[in-house]
C-alpha cells in the first residue's frame, strides 16, 4: 500500500514539531503540508488532494472543527487537542481518533494501527458482508463466507462505517457499524464501554477507572459517558 498524503494543522509551533517528528517514523505517512491555521489549510486543499488531517481544534481565526466540516471529503481526520471536552463533537464529524494533549509515542502509535488498518479496508469493501444465523456470523472474504462464533468474540470495535469481531486468535471485519450491531438480539451479550468499544460481558475480568481488562491481560478504554453501563457489575 502507498504512502498516505497528509497535512497537520496546529497554530502551536511546538505541537506540530511533536506531530511531524511522530509522523515521520512510520512509512505510511507521507506529509505534503504543516500549517499553523484553518486558513491555510483550507487554502491548500482547494488545490491538493489528501488523505489524513492531523488536526488541532482552538486555533486563531477558524477552528480545527470548521476545517473539518468543510473537508468532509478527506478519508480520515485525526483530532489532536487538549480540549477532551470537544471529542463528542469531532465525531459527529467522521473523525478516526481524538488524542488528548500532551502524549506520547505510543498513543500515537495506537492511532496509526488503527489508520493503517482503516485505510486497508477501505481499499477492500468487496471483503466485508456479514449475515446472522444461529449462534454464529458469517464474514464474507471474497467468494467465500467465514463462521465466527459469536461465544468466541472478545469485543467489537468500530472503524468508522465498519467494525471489527476480536477473537483470540483472529480480527474479521463488517461493513455494518458498531451501533447496527449492538441492535441485533444476537448481540445482547455485548456491552458498549466507549465509543469504539463493546465487550462481551463473560469476558470482563477488571475494572478501572479508565480501562477494563478482559482475558489475556487485553485492556480497552471506558467512554466517560458510556461508564454508567458498567453499573451491572460494580
Amino acid at each position: 500500500m502507498k504512502p498516505f498524503d497528509c497535512i497537520i494543522v496546529d497554530d502551536d509551533e511546538m505541537d506540530r514539531l511533536v506531530v511531524l517528528s511522530y509522523a515521520k517514523r512510520f512509512s505510511s505517512l507521507n506529509i505534503v503540508g504543516v500549517f499553523d491555521s484553518a486558513e491555510k489549510a483550507l487554502s491548500f486543499l482547494e488545490k491538493n488532494k489528501i488523505e489524513v488531517i492531523f488536526l488541532d481544534i482552538e486555533m486563531p481565526g477558524a477552528s480545527g472543527l470548521e476545517l473539518r466540516r468543510k473537508a468532509l471529503e478527506v478519508p480520515v481526520c485525526v483530532f489532536i487537542s487538549s480540549h477532551s471536552e470537544s471529542a463528542a463533537e469531532t465525531f459527529e464529524l467522521q473523525t478516526l481518533d481524538f488524542i488528548v494533549k500532551p502524549f506520547k509515542f505510543p498513543r500515537f502509535e495506537q492511532m496509526i494501527n488503527r489508520l493503517e488498518e482503516f485505510m486497508e479496508i477501505r481499499t477492500k469493501v468487496d471483503l466485508f458482508e456479514s449475515s446472522l444465523g444461529g449462534d454464529t456470523v458469517y464474514v464474507k472474504t471474497g467468494h467465500n463466507q467465514i463462521k465466527v462464533k459469536l461465544h468466541e468474540i472478545l469485543y467489537l470495535e468500530a472503524l468508522k462505517n465498519y467494525t471489527i469481531l476480536v477473537t483470540e486468535t483472529q480480527r474479521h471485519c463488517v461493513l455494518s457499524n458498531l451501533g447496527e450491531i449492538l441492535q441485533e438480539d444476537k448481540f445482547n451479550s455485548f456491552l458498549r464501554i466507549h465509543r469504539s468499544f463493546a465487550v462481551q460481558k463473560q469476558f470482563i475480568q477488571k475494572i478501572g477507572s479508565q480501562e477494563i481488562e478482559l482475558r489475556n491481560n487485553i485492556t480497552i478504554p471506558i467512554g466517560r459517558s458510556f461508564k454508567g453501563n458498567l453499573n451491572f457489575v460494580i
